[in-house]
Order: structure tokens, then sequence, then C-alpha cells
């Protein structure tokens, strides 16, 4: 495990940090082993619908409820943005972003590809960031000033590599059907000249494979900061980068997102807002509204 050693500007002391570190730890392995019982279990899932597709069970609110509780016990005064629960904006001070099972449709149907994720911001700025797949055992994590790692081992997105050969994830647009056309045109302008595209389903895990070296770009829209925040730091600290469709800084509240390596990012970036900005509004993340 890292740990940050020597303050940081901008940083809450290392005793502190530290202090919060264990905790994230603790309660995102305590709510996988949740989730991992109830895949042993004989109980069937209660199954609501929030919106059209986008859907929400018990276990993710099982695993909202503990995370939260654990925190709130801990840190009574810190702010809280989870997506079952607390839809707040991220405030000033300490917040904790957290999404108790990103990639539920994926667990509904027993694809094995979901995740834990959880975040603590300060001021606005991700400062640590924890996803978790509970099947694999693999627990992403990652410091402001000091790295990310998987189990302990040091992160790196991917060196080097060509545009013909690289693997990159995207996610469809399903809370911005409206966008689906320019998604689309922008989607095979990609996959024209890349190696391949994923799609998986659980943005979170995405993000943590672009800072493993797993794929070399990542893109997706209409998304929330409890999709991205932990998953954002991940790769920054691995030494990728990350940007809204402009280019700007805006992702974790736009919800428009492109991530990547620093050979591969900016191509990507600009592959994708060539087709999507035009139908963006210029307030980052609404589309443009019909005449």
């Amino acid at each position: 495990m890292f740990e940050i050693a020597r303050p940081v500007p901008g940083l809450p002391d290392p005793n502190q940090v530290r202090e919060f570190q264990r905790l994230g730890r603790l309660t995102i392995q305590e709510a996988g082993q949740l989730i991992r019982d109830r895949l042993r279990g004989d109980r069937r899932l209660e199954i609501a619908t929030k919106a059209a597709h986008d859907f929400v069970t018990d276990v993710d609110r099982a695993c909202e409820k503990l995370i939260v509780r654990a925190i709130e016990r801990r840190f009574p005064d810190h702010a809280m943005v989870a997506e079952e629960s607390h839809q707040n904006a991220i405030q000033d001070g300490f917040t904790w972003i957290v999404d108790p099972l990103d990639g539920t449709t994926n667990f509904i149907h027993g694809f094995p590809f979901f995740a834990v994720s959880m975040a603590l911001a300060l001021n606005g700025r991700i400062i640590l960031g924890w996803v978790l797949d509970p099947l694999r055992g693999e627990l992403f994590e990652a410091a402001a000033g000091a790295g990310a790692s998987l189990n302990g081992r040091p992160l790196r997105v991917r060196s080097s590599g060509s545009l013909d050969d690289i693997l990159l994830a995207t996610g469809f647009p399903f809370r911005e059907k409206a966008l689906l056309a320019p998604y689309l045109a922008a989607f095979a302008a990609v996959f024209q000249r890349v190696g391949g595209i994923r799609r998986a389903g659980a943005a979170a895990l995405d993000l943590a494979y672009v800072a493993a070296g797993r794929v070399d770009g990542f893109w997706e829209l209409g998304l929330k900061p409890w999709d991205v925040a932990a998953g954002m730091l991940l790769i920054e600290e691995a030494g990728g980068l990350v940007t809204d469709f402009r280019g700007g800084d805006q992702a974790l509240t736009c919800g428009h997102i492109v991530a990547g390596t620093p050979w591969a990012q900016p191509w990507l970036r600009e592959t994708v807002a060539r087709h999507m900005l035009p139908h963006l509004d210029p307030v980052p993340g609404r589309a443009v509204r019909s005449q």
C-alpha cells in the first residue's frame, strides 16, 4: 500500500489523509463482500427502474447504505454525493462521492463487469479514489500527489504505441439518446483508425483499466460525478490525461469525458469533439435544444 508521506500543497495533513485512506479501503472492501455474499445467496434481486434503461437493485441500496453510514459515523461533518440517496452538488470542504454498484445492468444479468467506486474531494478537487472489482478482488487506488496502485502495486498508463494497434473503451449514451447520432459518427471515425473498441458497461472500471494500461483510452458522455471521480484520479496519478470534450477540466461536472495515455488522448479528444461539439450547448454538459 502507498501512503502520503509528506505534506502536498492543497492537501490535508498526511496523518489525516492516512485516516481517510484506511476508512476508504475498509469500507469499499466491506461493500465488495456484501456483493459477493449476495451473488452466492439464493435470494432473488429486487429490481426497480429509475429511468428508461436505468435500474437499481436492493444490492445497490444496501451497499450505499453501508458506505454512507461508515463515512457519516466517522466524519459527520463531511458532505456526501451518492448515486441512490444523496444526489447533491459537490460542496466546499470535504465531499465523498460514491457509486455503490457501477454496472448495475451487468450485475442483474450476471455479466461479470461491475464495481464499487468511492472518491473524496476537497473543495472540488479529487484527492483520493478507489475502484473495487469485487469478483476479481482488484482494488485500484489513487491519492493526489502519491500515485496510483492495483492491490498495492504501482500503476502506469501504457507508455507508447500507435493508433493502429491501440485498444479503446467507450460507453453508449443511454442517458443522452438525443445525442446518439453524433456519438455513432464519432464512434465510426474512431473505429476506422484504431485496433479495437470495447463497451463493457461500467465506466469506473473502464477508467481504472486505462490507468492499468489495459486499454489506451476511454470516452463517454452524460456521466455523473460518481461514475468518474475515482477513475479520473487513477488515470491522472498513473500518468494519463483526462479532459472534457473541449479539452478543459470540467469532465467531473459536465459528464462528457475523454481519458487516455498522453500520446493517444489528444487524438481521441479531437476526433470525438469534431463530431460531438456541434451538438452540445455552450454550457458544458447540455445538449443543444431543438428549434
